[in-house]
């Protein structure tokens, strides 16, 4: 059990009262590709259905959603399908393996969407969970697509079943990582089934102030019901640190426990209190400190030119302005499978050539922007080597008469 990162999370506010029942929108998003043994990929579809027996879903609790990685993300059953834990343990125990590729990337893409889309049963203002189940291989990037879900404030969890890169888990999971990263060898993985239950209520239960849906000009603040309708009214306040002479304040009823800011400057530091008005008890106020996201715009376009059966070159649109990249690295690996290759680019540069490519090859080219903030962005795109010049026939010599001497 190891390392992460989670945004808006402030230790030194202090806690108010839970709520009764916990809300939220729990994605179990489960290794299904051939990476993963039949007899591996039934232990962990065994686990998940253990931790989802353990916790309490149902109307107006926890909903759950399950997603398949493979060649292409599949959703075995959205937020909305089933409305008791039995029903979501019994669909989760027909779930059967997808096989193909393990395309990650693809289904954390795909599970954002899932996770904010009212159309999968998605409900807006609750806390969002995803749990990662993974032997950890991927034929695609994954830091990029599982940074946007932390910035839109879902909470990862991360359970490997002992083959992953511990550097590159620990960033991809919340924060801590000891509490949101799990090593557990498949047949132990019941071990954790009660701490993770814990973890996941926790997260979905807000006990503190805390921003998430983090954008370069706003983001969603959250806090545990603290008033009733009838017992007083909020007041928060915005106050950017540049300028502190310009505050926002807004005055909610007492039975809100969500406002969003907007029309914020990008990459910038915003001070936020949370002040309970109670005419039953006195309730100290609550701060935070959020920085939005800077306006990075990662390249926008990839340009595939000069293919030849052994090499191509890739271009894309430069990032520019003042977040302007320190650097490029592209990726690139055969679709149909196999070892993943990547060269770096200065940040000065916005094309390269591809090298040691195979002939009639179709490749998914990847090139991810950093940036000084050490977010990056990616773009991929599909790319095909044309087949090597067919070897002719040596062509016959041409016969010369030949006289004979008389």
């Amino acid at each position: 059990m190891i390392w992460g990162h989670h945004l808006g999370l402030n230790p030194h506010i202090s806690l108010g009262p839970l709520a009764s029942a916990p809300q939220g929108d729990l994605l179990l998003l489960l290794d299904s590709s051939a990476s993963v043994s039949h007899y591996e990929f039934s232990r962990v579809r065994e686990f998940v259905g253990q931790l989802v027996a353990l916790l309490p879903l149902g109307p107006g609790a926890l909903r759950a959603s399950l997603v398949h990685v493979g060649s292409r993300p599949h959703t075995e059953f959205p937020f909305n399908q089933h409305s008791s834990s039995q029903a979501v343990q019994d669909a989760i125990r027909a779930a059967a393996q997808r096989m193909g590729d393990t395309n990650t990337g693809l289904a954390l893409a795909y599970a954002q969407e899932q996770l904010f889309a009212e159309a999968a049963g998605a409900r807006t203002g609750v806390p969002k969970v995803l749990v990662w189940v993974t032997d950890g291989a991927s034929s695609d990037p994954v830091g990029p697509p599982m940074q946007e879900l932390k910035d839109l404030g879902v909470t990862v969890f991360i359970v490997s079943t002992g083959r992953g890169n511990l550097l590159e888990l620990s960033a991809a999971a919340s924060a801590p990582a000891e509490k949101h990263l799990h090593f557990v060898d498949v047949d132990d993985l019941h071990i954790i089934a009660q701490e993770l239950r814990g973890s996941i209520l926790d997260a979905m239960h807000p006990q503190q102030l805390y921003a998430s849906e983090v954008t370069p000009s706003s983001f969603r603040l959250a806090w545990p019901p603290l008033l009733t309708a009838d017992s007083g009214y909020y007041v928060l306040e915005l106050m950017p640190t540049a300028d502190p002479r310009a505050p926002r304040r807004q005055q909610l009823p007492g039975n809100a426990t969500d406002w969003t800011w907007d029309g914020l400057s990008p990459d910038s530091d915003y001070d936020v209190a949370l002040l309970p008005e109670s005419n039953v008890r006195l309730l100290k106020p609550q701060h935070l400190r959020v920085h939005t996201l800077p306006e990075e715009a990662g390249p926008e376009r990839i340009i595939i030119s000069h293919a030849r059966p052994r090499s191509l070159r890739v271009s894309w649109t430069p990032v520019l302005g003042p977040a302007a990249a320190l650097g490029y690295q592209v990726q690139f690996g055969p679709l149909s499978g196999g070892a993943a290759q990547h060269v770096e680019v200065p940040a000065g540069r916005n094309s390269t050539t591809l090298q040691g490519l195979a002939p009639g090859t179709a490749y998914l080219v990847t090139v991810t922007a950093a940036f000084r903030s050490g977010r990056e962005r990616a773009l991929s795109a599909k790319a095909c080597t044309p087949m090597g010049e067919r070897s002719r026939a040596p062509r016959p010599a041409p016969r010369v008469a030949v006289g004979r001497g008389g």
